[in-house]
């Protein structure tokens, strides 16, 4: 669903992503992980157009990714971020549907939609009529979520979506989020830098350090054949607890 054929970006004189070819699996959840500056949450944005390749091309449904096709691909690409990014100033329910109704959809389809999500994502309706300062984090990610299913898009990208929240809140979600990814059975990338997530979420797992990608593969593949000594190093660095 997702092809980048020898992308690099910058940012000023910082190389971001190094020349770089991927391709995306449709259908199947695929995690970019890595250590910070690794580069994989500029990949991700790459594929919605919220960052300009300097040079290759990015693909998206095997035609490339231009400026005039921005608009009408992005309707179909669900996009989560760290936090959620809602805006403070609308309630849940205008968070999720602000885009539904700016296309014209009539009110009783958006009120089922809204119904139907709240189900999916196990958010009380209740709270649809909350400003986003009155939710818990997990709400407010629940509610982000909820927006980018909303057009019922035929990809999602998660960019660190639990990343902000407490350990217990992030074990729940993260039970909820693998249900709801197999159930809506879309692509899906996900950025992490937490192994045990990427894991956990399964797939393809896109290891990558200093903007490149250093292996791709499922965890067994980085574990028994690594392609490089960082993947092993990588794999390794979490500390186990004191006994």
């Amino acid at each position: 669903m997702f092809r980048v054929r020898e992308v690099s970006c910058r940012y000023g004189p910082v190389t971001a992503l190094h020349p770089t070819t991927l391709a995306i699996e449709p259908g199947r959840t695929t995690v970019l992980i890595g250590p910070s500056g690794s580069g994989k949450s500029t990949l991700l944005r790459l594929f919605i157009g919220l960052a300009r390749a300097d040079s290759g091309t990015v693909e998206f449904d095997g035609a490339p990714l231009e400026p005039a096709r921005l608009a009408q691909v992005r309707r179909r690409i669900g996009f989560v971020i760290q936090e959620g990014g809602l805006f403070p100033h609308l309630t849940a329910a205008d968070n999720v549907s602000l885009v539904a109704s700016f296309l014209g959809w009539p009110p009783d389809r958006i009120r089922g939609r809204l119904d139907e999500l709240a189900g999916l994502t196990r958010l009380s309706p209740d709270l649809l009529a909350r400003y986003p300062r009155q939710l818990s984090g997990g709400q407010r990610q629940r509610v982000s979520l909820m927006r980018a299913l909303m057009l019922d898009p035929a990809a999602l990208l998660l960019d660190e979506p639990l990343g902000a929240l407490d350990p217990i809140t992030r074990f729940d979600l993260q039970g909820d989020l693998k249900s709801i990814i197999e159930r809506v059975g879309k692509t899906v990338v996900l950025v992490t830098h937490d192994l045990s997530e990427a894991a956990w979420f399964g797939g393809t797992i896109v290891l990558m350090n200093e903007g490149r990608v250093v292996q791709a593969g499922t965890l067994a593949d980085l574990r028994e054949r690594p392609a490089d000594p960082f993947v092993t190093r990588f794999l390794e660095a979490g500390r186990a607890l004191p006994a």
